[in-house]
């Protein structure tokens, strides 16, 4: 399951906990909370209810989730979680299984919903003050029939008589429906409606307070000793950069690793930003052979990751011994890459990839992680990071992988297709600024398959690599859309990529959503 952290933000903090029934949006509940200032964490559901009552949580959430409550192995929380008096909201599968252990009955009557539907409010306390017909979003096969004793339904579909349903006396609370999706018009409000009036959830969790209590965590972990910042240039290290220096200064040193795998002018970029900017020491290792060394031969995507990881261990473990005494070491370790990396040893989150910084560290490694952003989505670090004052150009800067262009070539790593990959990237990103589109998508980016396709130019056959393009719109990376991009932006990038770089003489638009496919292709 996904381990507890040791506490949250702050002991004064009570979180909401998610309990992650295996639903594809149990993440997306998560943000939402915290999208109304109050902070969440994403639970496996296998968590014994003592250790849910020890972290004194402001309210629980259960997540919607694909299975039958009555099939063999479906997910289950521990009985005991309803007799906590906590405050508790069952979303979908969450709410059929409350019914279902609280005396309730849940049947497949034959008749889905899925996709948006009418619905009719009566009176109840997770509807206060909204209009007595919505639209929400269903997603279900099995429906409550029979309410557990003492609930009362409080919103029903014409196919779902029983869409709602409330036990004040036992601060238990279902709704078939998903609030935490945008097809779900009211959605923030129910769920506002169930963390200030049902639990008395205060709105505290900002940009500001995380950047208080960090802080103190930081000194707290670091004392007097020596740090180094493993710096990409990304928003998620440059923050992590400055939450550290905020609180250690002169103690803490950036170490920026130039792995030979990264776009046009990025170096320059994160030199100017850390030692003009911001005046944080920064040490620059050029270490492009090295890696292009190790990746050599290797075409399997998680032996790439997992030695990127580890060759950054090394260099920064170099980096120390050359400093002096360093026993820790910042990452900008985001939430959504531990959830994807596995969440835990026995998780219920499936490894989807293992993210070099998570599932690709050594284990003999000897420096102590320092991890501030560990539980932060990625919309919640650049609201840090622009209070921090890092300067928009890389707060909004679109995520880039720590293994760089190596796992945007889909085969060996070499110095030929990176070149090729690094100049097909430059227009991309070029064109999509000219077009004003930069800050709508998520990503942009291009992908290099070590592959060859005949081609014509000049009368002449060829035989070169294709290019593909992949750009998507997304929240959090949890989930993603593939972008409609205008057919003249994709006609104009096609015909430089091709006219502009030799060995290229085909370029592909990847139009696959996440799920079923990742962002990344490796």
């Amino acid at each position: 399951m996904i381990p507890l952290p040791a506490r949250g933000p702050a002991e004064e903090e009570r979180p909401v906990l998610v309990v992650d029934l295996g639903g594809q949006y149990s993440q997306l509940i998560a943000r939402r909370v915290r999208e109304c200032r109050v902070y969440s964490e994403l639970v496996g559901h296998e968590t014994p209810a003592a250790e849910l009552s020890a972290r004194n949580p402001v309210a629980l959430v259960l997540s919607g989730g694909p299975a039958s409550v009555y099939a063999e192995g479906a997910p289950r929380v521990d009985p005991e979680l309803f007799e906590l008096g906590v405050p508790t909201l069952g979303i979908c599968y969450g709410m059929q299984l409350m019914a279902r252990d609280l005396g309730g009955k849940v049947e497949r009557t034959g008749v889905s919903e899925f996709g948006k539907t009418a619905l009719r409010v009566g009176q109840g306390a997770l509807f206060e003050g909204l209009p007595d017909e919505q639209t929400v979003w269903m997603s279900h096969r099995d429906s409550v029939v029979a309410p557990p004793a003492g609930a009362r339904v409080v919103a029903g579909s014409l196919s779902t008589p029983i869409a709602a349903f409330e036990d004040p006396k036992r601060r238990l609370y279902g709704v078939q429906f998903h609030p935490e999706v945008v097809h779900t018009p009211y959605g923030p409000e129910v769920l506002k409606n169930f963390l200030y009036s049902i639990a008395g959830a205060t709105p505290t969790w900002t940009a500001a307070a995380v950047i208080e209590d960090q802080v103190e965590r930081i000194r707290a972990q670091v004392g007097r000793g020596r740090v180094l910042c493993a710096l990409s240039g990304g928003v998620d290290s440059a923050v992590a950069a400055l939450l550290v220096h905020k609180a250690v200064g002169d103690q803490l040193t950036c170490v920026f690793v130039d792995h030979g795998l990264l776009r046009r002018d990025e170096a320059t970029q994160v030199e100017e930003t850390f030692r003009g900017h911001f005046r944080v020491p920064l040490v620059h290792v050029k270490a492009e052979s090295r890696f292009l060394a190790r990746l050599a031969g290797v075409d399997d995507p998680e032996e790439k990751r997992r030695r990127i990881g580890e060759e950054f261990i090394r260099v920064f473990e170099a980096e120390a011994a050359r400093l002096g005494e360093t026993r820790f070491l910042v990452q900008g370790t985001l939430y959504s890459d531990v959830i994807e990396s596995g969440g835990g040893a026995d998780g219920v989150a499936a490894t989807i990839k293992s993210h070099h910084n998570v599932g690709g560290l050594p284990k003999d490694m000897t420096m102590e992680l320092v991890e501030p952003l560990r539980l932060l989505f990625k919309d919640e670090v650049r609201r840090v990071g622009e209070e921090l004052g890092l300067p928009e150009r890389m707060v909004w800067r679109q995520p880039f992988p720590g293994p760089g262009l190596a796992i945007r070539i889909i085969g060996e790593v070499t110095r030929e297709r990176l070149e090729i990959l690094r100049q097909a990237d430059a227009i991309l990103q070029e064109e999509v600024r000219r077009a004003g589109l930069y800050r709508e998508l998520w990503q942009s980016f291009a992908v290099l398959p070590a592959i060859r396709s005949v081609g014509v130019q000049g009368d002449e056959r060829t035989y070169a690599y294709p290019i593909v393009i992949r750009a998507v719109t997304s929240e959090d990376a949890m989930t993603a859309d593939w972008a409609r991009l205008p057919y003249d932006l994709l006609e104009q990038v096609s015909s430089r990529i091709i006219n502009e770089i030799p060995g290229v003489n085909r370029v592909a638009l990847d139009i696959s959503s996440k799920p079923p496919a990742t962002i990344e292709w490796e």
